[in-house]
């Protein structure tokens, strides 16, 4: 499989758009809540540099052919580090986001191409596997939706048509699963209030 060179290249573009938003960052700022229920922005901000982290951990491993979880840890990993990367300054957080994701493009840069076709785990579990390749555009869709979630003036009508385009039919494909279906198909008839949707992946 080629370099997936136009994810990377939006996966660029949403760093940098984060990056704007987050330089210069104060103490208040970085406590407040987000839009995510019990995190603050410091959270979020902790979240994006770890999952940085676990795309370059992916493709390192994919290199020795090798497989390892996304988080080391596991899920509890994920958020002991998550909770404890919250609590530092907010000049800290930020400069760990910034260096996160100028390893992420780096790594992307030196990959040999032959890796993008290698299998890695598509989440926490090791269990289900994916080509390297969807790493790119999974860190692409994870920067844009959580730069939402910090609140900072991002907005989902700031997304681009390629990004709605990408994760649009697979969010519709699920929403069956997420919610009451009757519920839906009423929303969606014009004879019911939208429904409570449940947990996304």
């Amino acid at each position: 499989m080629p370099r997936p060179t136009a994810d990377i290249d939006e996966v660029r573009g949403a760093h940098q758009r984060l990056h704007q938003s987050v330089v210069g960052l104060d103490e208040a700022t970085i406590r407040r809540p987000s839009g995510l229920p019990g995190w603050s922005v410091g959270h979020v901000l902790s979240h994006l540099a770890r999952n940085a982290d676990s795309i370059v951990r992916r493709l390192e491993a994919a290199e020795h052919g090798e497989h390892v979880e996304q988080y080391v840890g596991g899920a509890q990993g994920r958020a002991d580090e998550i909770e404890r990367g919250s609590s530092r300054s907010a000049a800290s957080i930020v400069d760990d986001v910034i260096a996160s994701n100028e390893r992420v493009e780096r790594t992307f840069d030196r990959v040999s191409p032959d890796v993008w076709d290698r299998p890695v785990a598509a989440g926490a579990a090791v269990s289900r596997l994916v080509v390297a390749s969807h790493l790119a555009s999974a860190r692409w869709c994870e920067v844009e939706i959580h730069h939402v979630d910090l609140g900072l003036g991002y907005r989902a009508a700031d997304w681009s048509d390629e990004l709605v385009d990408r994760m649009l039919p697979r969010m519709l494909k699920a929403l069956p699963s997420r919610c009451d279906r009757r519920d839906l198909l009423g929303w969606t008839l014009g004879r019911a209030a939208a429904p409570s949707l449940g947990p996304w992946s």
